[in-house]
């Protein structure tokens, strides 16, 4: 499995189960659309999509969680950018991706454990943080596994 993440030569051939390779090019796009709203919407989805209550906050604090939002929404969109470079020319290193997203998603679920912030309702990021992790975990499994062959 290891050589599988850590190819030698590394190419654009993918010789992992293709629901892998469907589901990285879904969380591409959903990384990219969701570091533009960051970036781009004027609350950076923090309260229109977050539900966290800016119009709560002193003006200067919701400015500081809104900028907040934009930094990570800036982070998402390098690695979407990352991730698209991945699927145009180097597609044996998905499994490598998704051991990052377990990371990343994982590393999320363990912070929220620790770290709260006050919100109106259940954004889709606090459910994400559940269910990403083991869809990753899994789609890293299916991804260094080839599909068998029936002839």
């Amino acid at each position: 499995m290891l050589k599988k993440i850590f190819p030698k030569h590394y190419d654009n051939s993918f010789p992992g189960r293709k629901v892998a390779l469907w589901f990285f090019y879904l969380i591409t796009i959903m990384t990219i659309v969701r570091s533009c709203i960051h970036i781009f919407k004027s609350d950076g989805g923090a309260q229109s999509i977050a539900t966290i209550p800016l119009d709560t906050y002193y003006q200067g604090g919701a400015e500081a969680v809104i900028l907040i939002f934009a930094y990570w929404g800036l982070g998402q969109l390098i690695m979407g950018i990352f991730y698209l470079i991945v699927l145009a020319n180097y597609k044996s290193l998905i499994p490598l991706m998704y051991v990052f997203m377990l990371i990343e998603y994982g590393g999320r679920f363990v912070i929220s454990q620790y770290k709260s912030i006050e919100t109106t309702g259940q954004a889709p990021g606090g459910i994400a943080n559940y269910v990403l992790p083991i869809l990753c975990l899994v789609m890293l499994i299916l991804s260094t596994n080839q599909a068998k062959s029936y002839n």
